[in-house]
């Protein structure tokens, strides 16, 4: 149950509440991917997310569900799991919002009280900032109405940071720069050396 409720709230930013009442129906496999759709939020805006097949996790999800006993009445996704099977009666929200400690405490992590629930919301967000996605796309993964919220997630990424500091520190920009070089088959270098480049786009157009 950890963790699947780990991989999907991660790969959802999801709130606790939203993974205690998610549902078997509310889940589609696909084979090389899962379609999550999340119909009742805080926000009151429905979200939909994918997990696609990454390490083991569409395994992990596929063998939890294959535990679920099917005398199961209700249709709620996470159900305690005990003495080796999974019972019928559902996770409730104080159990799912201590996934995150628990994992803390298996990373032997400080202060593991400070991981709640709202861990794997916050995780989303700041593996989204850090890998440079624009706030638009943050605002809309998370269902977020206010821009504020996502803008604090890219303000404190350590990415976005860290492109700060060559900014100031070393003088290097993050802006395109665009050059075009016209060559022949007479001219064409035998090499090409490129120094301090990163985000490097090449565009080949072959004029025959």
């Amino acid at each position: 149950m950890i963790k699947v409720g780990l991989i999907l709230g991660i790969a959802g930013a999801c709130r606790t509440d939203e993974l205690v009442n998610l549902t078997v129906d509310d889940i589609e496999d696909v084979g090389s991917s899962l379609i999550v759709k999340i119909p009742n939020t805080k926000t009151k805006i429905p979200r939909i997310f994918v997990v696609t097949d990454v390490g083991n996790m569409l395994e992990l999800f596929r063998k939890y569900l294959s535990l679920r006993p099917p005398h199961v009445k209700h249709k709620r996704l996470f159900l305690y799991y005990k003495a080796g099977k999974c019972s019928s009666q559902p996770v409730g929200k104080n159990t799912m919002g201590k996934i995150p400690s628990v994992v803390a405490s298996y990373l032997k992590l400080p202060d593991i009280a400070c991981y709640t629930g709202h861990c794997l919301r916050r995780s989303s967000a700041t593996l989204l900032a850090d890998a440079g996605v624009d706030i638009t796309t943050i605002k809309r993964h998370a269902g977020w109405k206010s821009t504020t919220v996502a803008e604090g997630y890219v303000e404190n990424s350590i990415e976005n940071k860290t492109k700060i500091a060559n900014q100031v520190l070393v003088g290097t920009t993050t802006s395109a720069i665009t050059k075009t070089v016209n060559v022949s088959e007479s001219n064409i270098p035998s090499n090409i050396n490129f120094e301090n480049c990163t985000n490097v786009t090449f565009n080949l157009n072959v004029n025959k």
